[in-house]
């Protein structure tokens, strides 16, 4: 850590470190310490980070500092590309300006009543946070003026870049036009991107941090091959097994977003669903839900959780393996923040076998391939953590009338303190014994070429169809080549040669250069002979044929 900057050390406003401490942030990430001290002295920055690296607060606490309490007028502009990432960002910097009163944020996006957002930057607004397309709506509309913009934000522009917002950040950043500082954050930088920067940006500076530890280190990744029918059983015992209290589960489909969330909810699994069709009031509840620990379980699809950044996420759970071989990194990257390590699991079938390879390559990881806890397993599991839990109330609480309550139903029932436990130990270890077929994946190549005992060759007894145990050339039982091209001594076969190691045919069977004849033991001349005459009568048709021509 000492390495590191620390925000007490940075120069920020007071108001913002009190806020910033009482979260409880003492060290800034890379790109925080990175970008936050060039942004504050006004320059421009291109940032390129991952999501979950603070890319928030490496911008919004420079926008902060740079916008006049004293002025009513909009100062500062953030563009995201998904309506739940303007939320979060607008949370994150009101929570930033928690102690610098008189100044308002207000996100904007579609979804949301026009009409009240007219309303709210009526009444002053000095930073705003939205999607290009709503913001554009805004703009044309003269609900929104840049004339006082001092800063403006280019959050996951790349993400914008794939949506189609294109021109209508071109359109944005190209009607400010009074003296203002721009910024840009980006996890990759294709050329689009780039040709934004050297437009809109002067002599901005590259801050670079790559999060290595994304996929391998901070995160541990677990494969099962399961078949489709029983993946909601699966999915359930993982959720059971490792004691997972807020889970996101991706799914492809918004069909499948639904099913699962009412079939986990019969499981007594508190979950919902989060996808595009759903209106932004359902999507404001259950993010709600799920930010304050009340929901267990998020469901959603790929493109639902653009933007989703949810502190404490115990594990991810992929019901279905990615269409997007990148959706990957996305996913799984939402776990194992801030230090800790966090835990994936990702449900396949057989088919999605190369699939799966193919997501090792391009991340260049591995997926622990694992079996499902079994039934008895997740018993002794609950069984264990409930006895774990009753000792500590032991330890802590004085139990004096619940032991004299246990007397008197003893007496009355006539069963034994033993008995009651035993059954109370029961109920509160229920498991669903629901049978789960796991299915056996094809053999890796490196699985396939080596026998048991790592001789080459891949068969599971150990005996080498190409090669000894000795490394020597194989086939045959005594180590020589097989049958087929050599004899059990060592001699060649009998289709051209003797078992004495002469030549079988004689000259019937090779003329005069050496050749082999055919079966009828026909000489090299007799067929050059056989050849030639086809050739002259070959000849002597085409002839023929042409002076038949001529004829007509």
């Amino acid at each position: 850590m000492s390495d590191l900057l620390r925000f007490e050390d940075s120069g920020i406003d007071e108001r913002i470190l009190r806020a910033v401490t009482e979260i409880g942030f003492e060290y800034m990430t890379p790109i925080q310490s990175g970008a936050i001290p060039v942004l504050m002295e006004g320059r421009d920055v291109i940032g390129q980070a991952q999501t979950g690296t603070g890319k928030t607060a490496a911008f919004g606490i420079p926008m902060l500092q740079r916008i006049d309490p004293e002025d009513r007028s909009l100062q500062g502009m953030i563009l995201c590309p998904t309506r739940e990432l303007a939320m979060q960002a607008a949370e994150e910097l009101r929570r930033f300006s928690k102690y610098m009163h008189s100044i308002r944020v207000l996100p904007v996006y579609g979804g949301q009543d026009i009409v009240r957002q007219i309303k709210a930057l009526k009444g002053g607004v000095q930073i705003i946070v939205g999607t290009p397309g709503r913001v554009m709506d805004h703009m044309r509309r003269h609900t929104i003026k840049v004339d006082n913009l001092k800063m403006v934000v280019l959050d996951e522009a790349d993400e914008m870049l794939d949506m189609g917002f294109r021109e209508d950040m071109e359109s944005i950043l190209g009607q400010i036009e009074g003296e203002h500082q721009t910024a840009l954050f980006s996890a990759t930088m294709p050329e689009p991107i780039l040709r934004i920067t050297d437009q809109f940006q002067k002599n901005a500076e590259l801050i670079k941090v790559v999060k290595k530890e994304l996929t391998v280190e901070a995160i541990k990744q677990y494969l099962y091959y399961i078949r489709n029918t029983d993946k909601e059983a699966a999915c359930a015992r993982l959720i059971e097994y490792y004691e997972l209290k807020r889970c996101l589960i991706f799914c492809n489909t918004k069909s499948m977003v639904d099913e699962l969330s009412e079939n986990l909810k019969a499981r007594n699994i508190t979950a919902e669903g989060l996808h595009g069709d759903m209106s932004q009031a359902q999507r404001d509840t259950v993010m709600k839900r799920f930010r304050s620990g009340s929901l267990q379980i998020l469901i959603a699809t790929d493109v639902a959780a653009r933007g989703i950044d949810v502190s404490g996420v115990d594990g991810v759970i992929n019901y279905d393996v990615p269409q997007d071989i990148e959706y990957y990194v996305h996913r799984i990257g939402r776990t194992g923040r801030a230090g800790r390590e966090g835990m994936s699991f990702t449900l396949a079938n057989v088919r999605e076998y190369y699939k799966i390879r193919e997501i090792e390559k391009i991340c260049k990881t591995r997926l622990e391939e694992k079996k499902l806890p079994t039934i008895e397993e997740v018993h002794l599991h609950k069984q264990t953590a409930v006895l774990e839990q009753m000792k500590q109330i032991m330890d802590e609480e004085n139990t004096a009338d619940y032991i004299r309550a246990v007397e008197r139903f003893e007496k009355e029932s006539g069963l034994s303190a033993l008995e009651l436990a035993a059954a109370f130990l029961c109920a509160q270890t229920a498991v669903d014994e629901e049978e789960i077929i796991e299915e056996v994946r094809p053999r890796r190549r490196e699985e396939r070429n080596y026998g048991q005992d790592g001789t080459y060759g891949g068969r599971r007894d150990g005996r080498d169809r190409r090669y000894s145990k000795d490394g020597q050339r194989t086939g045959g039982f005594d180590g020589s080549r097989n049958e087929r091209s050599y004899r059990r001594e060592g001699s060649r076969s009998d289709r051209g040669y003797r078992a004495d190691g002469t030549r079988k045919y004689d000259r019937g069977a090779y003329g005069e250069h050496g050749r082999r004849g055919n079966d009828s033991h026909r000489s090299y001349e007799d067929r050059r002979y056989t050849s030639d005459r086809h050739q002259d009568n070959g000849r002597r048709s085409g002839a023929a044929n042409r002076g038949r021509q001529r004829g007509a």
